[in-house]
């Protein structure tokens, strides 16, 4: 019996003194989700402050008749869920291009632009890992890369 009332005991110190949320200063890594032919793109993370960070992801795609990159800039706000899971939100936009070589001849390219949001929740591990599944909205407004386009990515990252 007595083990078990400090076993709670130990339980109820650690829930009232668990650890603050810490977010990296830099974490770089790949973000693979799937949104209109670009698949794994490289991610960079930059902490702003206690509770904010940036995200820039590179999405690059090369095919034997395509080219396309798509560079995404994501500001987002961190919350803590438990110990070391977190969630997040954000907001941001992007650019890429296309550039299709059909063998008929009827070569096309364009730049696009769009706007996108992310919610997502990560895992920091005791060592400098961080994985992470997200939804990404983006709304497009070009020919090639319009109206409403989402996908779901898994992220894993090392942090320094």
């Amino acid at each position: 019996m007595k083990k078990i009332f400090l076993f709670i005991g130990f339980l109820t110190i650690s829930f009232f003194t668990a650890n603050a949320q810490e977010i990296s200063d830099n974490a770089i890594g790949l973000r693979l989700g799937d949104n209109d032919g670009f698949g794994a793109e490289i991610s960079y993370q930059r902490r702003l402050s206690d509770n904010n960070r940036l995200e820039i992801d590179l999405g690059l795609r090369n095919g034997k008749n395509y080219d396309g990159f798509k560079a995404t800039g994501l500001y987002q706000w961190v919350w803590q869920i438990e110990n070391r899971f977190n969630w997040y939100a954000g907001a941001g936009g992007g650019l890429g291009f296309w550039s299709i070589d059909n063998p008929a001849g009827d070569d096309f390219s364009e730049t696009f632009v769009f706007v996108s949001g992310v919610v997502g929740i990560e895992y920091n591990f005791d060592i400098p890992l961080i994985l992470s599944l997200d939804f990404r909205p983006e709304i497009g407004f070009n020919d090639s890369y319009d109206g409403f386009n989402s996908d779901f990515g898994l992220g894993i990252r090392y942090q320094f």
